[in-house]
């Protein structure tokens, strides 16, 4: 008698505990199946996480000038950007051809890439032997596009002009970064080489 006395006690603490677990279970449901992803609950601080939209040229009194479009600081350089302080002149060109050299390691990884870049930017006009035959200058579209083992060039000059171009080439600054530059010219020396042996 007293085994099934404590067998029902257990099973009913058993079933106690079940009925419990399944509440817990079903409450959970119901809490989950009432989010909504497209109305977010409560926001505190909402002017942290929306601003507030302002007019580029609207009336502020939030600067002295009255007007929200304000020029950035003096002596700012965009992100990205890096200074050259070779001026677009033929002084300019000279002392870049004499004095600037490049950072990068000479490697092939680099040569590569620059192989790469000058088949998009330089060899329509150039040439892919940098001969100054591209198909721009067999197609008689410019003429006088020089090879490269006629001109006296270093690093600092081919850099100099893929900055500011020069006579009928224009300046390749905006396709191509800094980087970018010092890797063509690495691989215009390199076909220069090739050319004057």
């Amino acid at each position: 008698m007293y085994c099934i006395l404590k067998y029902m006690i257990i099973k009913k603490l058993a079933m106690r505990k079940n009925f419990t677990f399944m509440v817990l279970i079903l409450l959970c449901l119901i809490t989950v199946s009432c989010f909504d992803s497209s109305k977010p609950n409560y926001q505190f601080f909402p002017n942290m996480y929306e601003s507030v939209g302002y007019g580029t040229y609207d009336e502020s009194d939030a600067f002295k000038n009255g007007i929200e479009a304000q020029l950035p600081v003096e002596g700012t350089i965009p992100r990205g950007w890096i200074p050259y302080e070779f001026g677009d002149t033929n002084e300019g060109y000279d002392l870049a051809k004499n004095t600037l050299f490049s950072p990068l390691v000479k490697d092939e990884k680099n040569l590569a890439k620059g192989k790469e870049l000058y088949a998009i930017y330089c060899a329509v006009c150039h040439g892919s032997k940098g001969d100054g035959q591209g198909i721009l200058m067999t197609r008689e579209k410019f003429l006088g596009i020089p090879s490269y083992a006629d001109r006296d060039i270093s690093e600092g000059s081919i850099y100099h002009v893929l900055m500011y171009g020069k006579n009928l080439m224009g300046s390749h600054a905006s396709q191509v970064d800094s980087k970018e530059r010092w890797q063509i010219s690495q691989y215009v020396l390199s076909l220069r080489k090739k050319l004057v042996k």
